[in-house]
C-alpha cells in the first residue's frame, strides 16, 4: 500500500496538526490503513501541551512532496559480495533478462561496483586470448566445477593460479604442459596424471575420472580436483570461477540516493550513458538499481490537505503530488488539481469541527483521547469561542468532544493559553503561527501569537520589528504584520512594517510607532486578510 499523507499548513497550529491526526485516524478506523498524519513545521509549545495532555506523539515531519527516487518502482536485484563467482552472477542475469547489471557491495553493504553483461562479455573475450587463472580462491573453483579435493596437497591449497591446459594425447612433447605454473585438465590418462603430479603443477582437474591408488600415494604439491563435468565444459566453467570484484566496474560510478528528486536524476542520466545506476539509502547502503525505463511513469506521492488550500502555505513540491482531498474552513485560494477531487470547505471556526462531523457521518465515535485533542483544537482556533469565526456549531462540537473525553473546556482552555512565552526567542514566537499571502499584487506575511499577556509581549516590540525588517528584506515583502491576540482583552495589538495609511484605511484606527490596538479583532482569516483584500481590490 502506498502511503497517503494528511498534512496541515506550514508553521502548523494546534488545529492544523490535530486535524491531520484526526482525519488519518478516521480513515484508518474505516479500513483505509494507508493514511498517515504529517506536519510541515515545528510543533508549537501550545500544540505540544495538547499532545502531552492526551498522550500522543507529534506526527512525522514532512519536508517535501517532490517525486523522489524512493517513489519509483526500481529494480531490487540481489546485492552480491565482490567474492562471488562470475558463474553465479551470470546465472542471475540469465534468469532475469530485465537486469542489465547487478550491484556489488562491500562487506558493510556500501557500494563496491557494478557488474554488467558487457563486463562479463569483455572478460570472456580477454580470457579467450590469455587462457590463464590468477589467484582464484580454491572454494570458487570447487563451486563452479561441482568438484571435490581428493588428495592431501589439495587440503593445504587456498588459491589457484596458472595457464589452463587440456592435456589430450599428443604426438609432440613440447606441446604438452611443461611448467609448474599450470592448471591441467585431463580424463582417465594415467601417464598425463603421473607427469602432472611429478612436475608439481599448481592444479590437476580430473574430468569424469578417478585417481588410482598408486598415483594417489605419489609425493606431490599438486592440488587434485575431481569433477563430474567433461573437459570441454570444465574448461569453460573454470574461467567463471573468477570473483566478480575483479571484473566489475568500480571507477567513475554514477549513483543516486532515495531522497534525490526525479527531475535531478533525469538531468544526470542525460549526461551519462550507463545502462543502470545503483541506488543508495541514507546510510550509503545499496537498495536497488535504476534505469531510464523506471522514469517513464513515476509514482507520485498522494496527499490530503487539511486546514488550508493555498499553495504558498502547503508542502514544497505539492505540484508534483496527487491531491486527493481538501478539508478546510478558509477562503478558496489557488490550489489546482489534474483530476476532480473531494473538497469539503465550511464556514466554521475550526477544521476539527468539520472532521467531527465526518466522524458522525460515518457512524463512528472518536476515541476518548482523540476527542479531547479535537476539543482542544477547536478551543485554540476559536480563541475559547471569542473569535468572530466561531459559530454555534463549533461550540456544540467542542462540548460534545469534551463530554466524550470527560474534560472541562474551561480548564482545558486555561491550560492551552497559559503556555509561557517568556523563555522563547522572538524568532520562535514570530514563526510559530506565520503565513504568507499574495493579495492583488502585494506580497505580505501575517503572524499571530495568541496570549493572555499582550502588554508583556509588547515590551519586546523592537525585537519583533528588527526580525520583521530582516524577513521583509529577504523575501521582498511590502508588509509584515504580527498580531498579538489577547484572549482576556478580546482584541489584538497589531505590530506591523509597511504603509501607515494602509493600516489606518483597512482597520479604521490611527497607528503609532508601527503598532495599533484593534478591539474585538481576534481572527487573521476573517478580520485581517479580508480588510486588506477589500482595500487593495
Amino acid at each position: 500500500m502506498d502511503t497517503i499523507y494528511v498534512t496541515g499548513h506550514r508553521n502548523p497550529d494546534t488545529d492544523s496538526i490535530v486535524a491531520a491526526m484526526a482525519y488519518a485516524a478516521l480513515r484508518n478506523a474505516l479500513g483505509d490503513r494507508e493514511y498517515v498524519a504529517g506536519c510541515l513545521g515545528h510543533v508549537s509549545d501550545e500544540t505540544q501541551i495538547v499532545l502531552d495532555r492526551f498522550g500522543f506523539e507529534a506526527p512525522q515531519r514532512i519536508r517535501s512532496m517532490y517525486t523522489q527516487v524512493r517513489d519509483l518502482d526500481f529494480d531490487k536485484p540481489p546485492v552480491f559480495s565482490a567474492a562471488v563467482t562470475m558463474d553465479r552472477a551470470w546465472k542471475l542475469l540469465e534468469q532475469r533478462e530485465t537486469f542489465t547489471a547487478i550491484p556489488v557491495a562491500n562487506d558493510d553493504g556500501t557500494l563496491f561496483g557494478m557488474l554488467s553483461r558487457e563486463d562479463i562479455a569483455s572478460y570472456n573475450m580477454s580470457l579467450a586470448n590469455a587462457g590463464r587463472l590468477d589467484q582464484v580462491p580454491l572454494f570458487n573453483l570447487l563451486s563452479v566445477l561441482e568438484g571435490k579435493v581428493i588428495n592431501e596437497a589439495g587440503e593445504s591449497t587456498d588459491v589457484i593460479s596458472g595457464e589452463v591446459t587440456i592435456a589430450l594425447p599428443q604426438s609432440r612433447e613440447n606441446l604438452m604442459f611443461n611448467s609448474t605454473d599450470c592448471v591441467v585438465l585431463c580424463g582417465h590418462q594415467p601417464d598425463v596424471i603421473r607427469r602432472a603430479l611429478e612436475m608439481n603443477v599448481c592444479c590437476l582437474v580430473l574430468c569424469q575420472a578417478e585417481l588410482d591408488e598408486e598415483l594417489r600415494r605419489l609425493p606431490t604439491k599438486t592440488c587434485v580436483i575431481s569433477t563430474p563435468n567433461d573437459a570441454y565444459r570444465a574448461v569453460r566453467l573454470i574461467f567463471q570461477s573468477t570473483p566478480i570484484g575483479r571484473i566489475c566496474r568500480t571507477r567513475d560510478l554514477v549513483c543516486f540516493h532515495l531522497e534525490d528528486r526525479v527531475d535531478d536524476v533525469r538531468e544526470q542520466m542525460l549526461k551519462h550513458r550507463d545502462s543502470c545506476y545503483p541506488i543508495l539509502d541514507e546510510n550509503e547502503h545499496l537498495v536497488g538499481v535504476l534505469t531510464r525505463y523506471h522514469l517513464l511513469r513515476p509514482r507520485r506521492k498522494r496527499v490530503v490537505l487539511v486546514d488550508h488550500n493555498e499553495a504558498a502555505q502547503s508542502v514544497p513540491g505539492l505540484e508534483e503530488a496527487d491531491i486527493l482531498e481538501i478539508i478546510d474552513h478558509h477562503r478558496l485560494a489557488d490550489i489546482q488539481t489534474t483530476n476532480p477531487i473531494y473538497v469539503r470547505n465550511e464556514p466554521v471556526g475550526s477544521t476539527n469541527t468539520i472532521i467531527a462531523s465526518m466522524f458522525q457521518d460515518r457512524g463512528l465515535m472518536p476515541s476518548e483521547k482523540m476527542a479531547g485533542m479535537m476539543a482542544a483544537a477547536i478551543l485554540s482556533d476559536t480563541v475559547m469561542f471569542k473569535s468572530p469565526t466561531c459559530t454555534d456549531r463549533d461550540r456544540r462540537t467542542a462540548e460534545r468532544m469534551a463530554r466524550i473525553a470527560n474534560v472541562s473546556l474551561e480548564e482545558l482552555g486555561r491550560q492551552i493559553f497559559s503556555a509561557s512565552t517568556e523563555a522563547k526567542t522572538v524568532e520562535d514566537l514570530l514563526f510559530s503561527d506565520y503565513k504568507e499571502f499574495h493579495i492583488a499584487g502585494h506580497d505580505l506575511a501575517v503572524a499571530q501569537i495568541t496570549c493572555v499577556d499582550s502588554p508583556k509581549m509588547l515590551e519586546r516590540k523592537e525585537e519583533f520589528l528588527e526580525l520583521m525588517r530582516k524577513t521583509a528584506k529577504e523575501k521582498e515583502f511590502s508588509m509584515v504584520i504580527l498580531m498579538l491576540t489577547d484572549v482576556l482583552k478580546e482584541g489584538t495589538q497589531l505590530i506591523y512594517l509597511g504603509d501607515d495609511d494602509t493600516i489606518q484605511q483597512a482597520f479604521g484606527f490611527q497607528p503609532k510607532d508601527h503598532s495599533v490596538f484593534l478591539p474585538h479583532v481576534m481572527s487573521r482569516k476573517k478580520q485581517v486578510i479580508p480588510m486588506l483584500s477589500a482595500l487593495w481590490g
